[in-house]
């Protein structure tokens, strides 16, 4: 099939959108390339048509957990193959999913960056018939960037596995700076980008100094028709607003990570479908999420840089229908950024005392733990040794950068089973054993191929048609894991460290001053970026085209500064009307002030009285207490 019918047969579209086109040909042409489409751009397509025009299979390296999920059963409901390896799968599970990309039809492998430090995944890699490499959120490979992840640096490997394969890297917010870094550390042929420009013509962007901000967060949602996102910092400010909105008679719902995966989608499908108004979330809310009609986002609180701004606030008006982008801030914002700077940078001893405390907390001896994915419950963590939660989150983040660790927050996995004895051997255990032959009998007929592959498991579900208790279900499932019939993997969201290293001596942990401080540097220059944005008075696209390095772009017009300039103008182009009209009638005769205002028809009584005070002040006009004169 040609890319235009992969598109209309997959898709449903006659039409690539702009760049597009341009990108997929690069592609085809075997050239790496750098491709910058905003937040609603149709990203996936540039990677994904030209996977399908050719034989093989697609690599996806991505740092989204939930993004990779979504995708990948998008794909599967097109009738596409594709799998996601992520952490917190165990080796056997691994193991099989990457023999489907050897030996199997998968089309896709979507890969977290961290997976690529297996020895495991690189060594299989080098067996699959790879037709593109496609590296999205590539902005995460600089260190110049505002969400910059040390694993991503070894998604270079990848070209050593495989020379001849392009790369393509995709991003929808990268400045000069970075768009170079990235085509460097990918180590591009030559240097080749596609960019759509950055500006967004149907979205107004509006800065609200409001101290009550709940107030005038109610007024936003009231004033403009149509859905909309709220975006909050804590999981339990996404409740607690949407408890608020509630209270209003706006039909709202809230969105964290925490949630379960079915939670979740319950919660997107209500709101993409209209039958919720308001979604109040996190910053995990929207990545791959394509609703076209959302007409306002508004963000609580100030961003943590630009680039996650122009992103986040990017979801509303993708149909091209005007729609607002609202940031509500004040002073206490710049203190809290300003505090939280101050933790987002722990001292040296402070990591190096957070790497220690984590191997005693996981009982490691010197020496062992490589390889070892577990769950962290950072909560019980920082109790048990008196931490501040925020700096030790940050601290696993530097340790994961020197390659001691690899941390995931907050990763969400379904329950997952695979049968471990073959069909005749489950016959047979099903024979002597007779209190077990419903329930096999149920997970045959309700769950297929779980003889090959790990396959997702409802324990809710799997306990309705049993008859059963889920607490019933639950330990049914682990006796036959104990007993060897099948390997039985409950679902888990907690955040998971993978210690990539054996444990260090403490003479042997060298931790990196010198990117601490560069990390530091790119933090305040961020910081300050979003502190000007919301505190000059200038053009809102203007000063975020011009931080994307599109430097001459014209007024939007429609911004607040914009609107507050129009009605400066028009009010002083009302003024001189009306002083021109207020000379010519009082040029002919003099006036009482009734008659004076009666006849006067250009503005409002209230302007006419405002200009009149003026001209008198000036000594233009003369009053004798009852008549107007010149």
């Amino acid at each position: 099939m040609t890319i235009h019918e992969i598109l209309k047969h997959y898709w449903g579209h006659d039409h690539f959108r702009p760049v597009q086109e341009e990108v997929i040909q690069s592609v085809l042409l075997v050239n790496d390339t750098l491709a910058l489409l905003p937040t609603g751009g149709g990203k996936s397509v540039c990677f994904q048509v030209p996977a399908l025009a050719k034989d093989g299979i697609c690599i996806v390296i991505s740092p989204l957990i939930a993004l990779m999920k979504d995708q990948v059963e998008n794909l599967k409901a097109k009738g596409i193959q594709a799998i996601a390896i992520v952490s917190g799968m165990n080796k056997r599970e691994v193991d099989i999913a990457l023999d489907n990309c050897i030996y199997g039809p998968i089309k896709f492998l979507y890969l977290s960056p961290e997976r690529l430090l297996s020895d495991l995944v690189r060594e299989r890699i080098k067996y699959m018939n790879v037709n593109l490499f496609a590296i999205d959120e590539a902005h995460c490979i600089s260190q110049w960037g505002y969400d910059f992840r040390p694993p991503y640096l070894h998604v270079a490997d990848l070209r050593v596995l495989h020379p001849k394969v392009p790369v393509l890297a995709l991003t929808a917010t990268a400045t000069a700076e970075v768009r170079e870094d990235i085509q460097e550390k990918l180590q591009f042929k030559q240097p080749n980008v596609f960019q759509k420009s950055f500006e967004r013509k149907n979205l107004a962007y509006v800065v609200q100094p409001e101290e009550d901000k709940l107030r005038k967060m109610l007024d936003v949602v009231r004033g403009v028709n149509g859905s909309g996102l709220v975006y909050v910092r804590s999981r339990k400010e996404t409740f607690e607003l949407a408890q608020y909105l509630n209270a209003h008679k706006i039909k709202t719902d809230y969105y964290h990570a925490g949630l379960s995966a079915d939670e979740r989608a319950a919660k997107q499908e209500a709101w993409k479908s209209n039958r919720t108004r308001v979604m109040v979330a996190t910053n995990a809310f929207g990545m791959g999420i394509d609703k076209p009609d959302v007409r306002f986002v508004i963000h609580k609180d100030a961003p943590e840089s630009l680039e996650a701004y122009y992103q986040e606030a990017g979801r509303a008006g993708r149909d091209e229908q005007k729609a607002y982008a609202v940031l509500l801030y004040n002073q206490a914002d710049r203190h809290r950024q300003e505090k939280k700077f101050l933790t987002a940078f722990p001292s040296i001893d402070e990591i190096k005392q957070t790497y220690h405390y984590l191997a005693n907390y996981y009982q490691l001896a010197y020496g062992a733990g490589e390889g070892l994915s577990l769950d962290l419950d950072i909560g019980e963590f920082c109790s048990r040794f008196k931490l501040d939660a925020v700096k030790t989150l940050n601290a696993l983040k530097f340790l994961e950068r020197d390659e001691y660790l690899a941390f995931n927050e907050s990763v969400f996995l379904p329950s997952r089973f695979r049968f471990e004895v073959a069909h005749e051997e489950l016959y047979n255990f099903q024979l002597q054993n007779r209190g077990w032959d419903t329930f096999i009998k149920a997970m045959l007929r309700t769950y297929g191929g779980a003889f090959e592959n790990y396959v997702r498991l409802r324990e809710f579900d799997l306990a309705r048609k049993t008859g059963l208790s889920v607490q019933q279900v639950l330990d049914g499932l682990r006796q036959l894991h104990d007993f060897g019939v099948l390997s039985y993997l409950p679902q888990t969201d907690m955040p998971q460290v993978t210690w990539t290293r054996p444990r260090q001596l403490p003479t042997h942990l060298m931790i990196d001053r010198q990117y601490i401080d560069n990390r530091k540097m790119v933090y305040r220059q961020k910081m300050e970026a979003v502190f000007a944005y919301a505190e000059t008075r200038r053009c809102r696209s203007q000063m975020l085209l011009a931080y994307f390095d599109e430097q001459d772009a014209p007024k939007c017009g429609v911004c607040d500064v914009c609107l507050d300039e129009k009605r400066a103008q028009n009010a002083s182009s009302i003024n001189d009307d009306i002083t021109d009209e207020l000379l010519r009638l009082l040029g002919t005769s003099a006036l009482k002030l009734d008659d004076l205002i009666g006849t006067t028809h250009t503005g409002t009584d209230k302007e006419k009285i405002a200009v009149l005070r003026q001209l008198l002040d000036a000594g233009k006009i003369k009053t004798d207490g009852e008549r107007y004169y010149v």
